[in-house]
């Protein structure tokens, strides 16, 4: 059985498509990765260019992907959702349709650092360096997000 996995940030533009883009090169095809937002404003756009770039520039292409609202289907769908931030971890535990969904629901930092509890900034309202700084953190995670699910896929 696929494992699948969805990042979700506040607009699916930013940390998310990074971070789906990320896990997907660390992983096989035995996994599947989405992304979705909190909110729906940028829903069917591309990521922001400066995320493409910083992804473009460590050689993972973010481009196609398509911004959307997380649904509460998404709960049933995902063995996993990944809150960029503790304010998407409340959103995401409010939107969860019953425990099982809510217990789901994960820190994406937690997984790497756990109980610290840290946010991963949104670059949003920074610049080219701001997203860098991201994709660091973020790679830096989610390297051992996928040696972690690697390892438990194969037990």
């Amino acid at each position: 059985m696929t494992k699948k996995i969805l990042m979700v940030c506040l607009g699916n533009i930013c940390r998310s498509p990074l971070a789906e883009g990320i896990l997907k090169s660390k992983l096989t095809t035995d996994f599947y990765v989405d992304s979705a937002g909190i909110g729906g404003w940028h829903s069917g756009e591309q990521p922001d260019q400066r995320a493409i770039k910083t992804a473009s520039n460590k050689g993972i292409s973010i481009s196609n992907q398509k911004a959307r609202k997380i649904s509460v289907a998404d709960f049933d769908k995902f063995d996993v959702l990944y809150a960029m931030d503790k304010e998407n971890l409340k959103e995401l535990l409010l939107l969860a349709p019953n425990e099982s969904g809510k217990r789901k629901v994960k820190l994406l930092l937690n997984e790497a650092y756990p109980n610290q509890n840290d946010d991963v900034p949104d670059p949003y309202y920074g610049d080219l360096e701001d997203f860098e700084s991201v994709f660091t953190l973020l790679e830096n995670a989610l390297e051992i997000i996928a040696t972690k699910i690697k390892k438990t896929a194969n037990q």
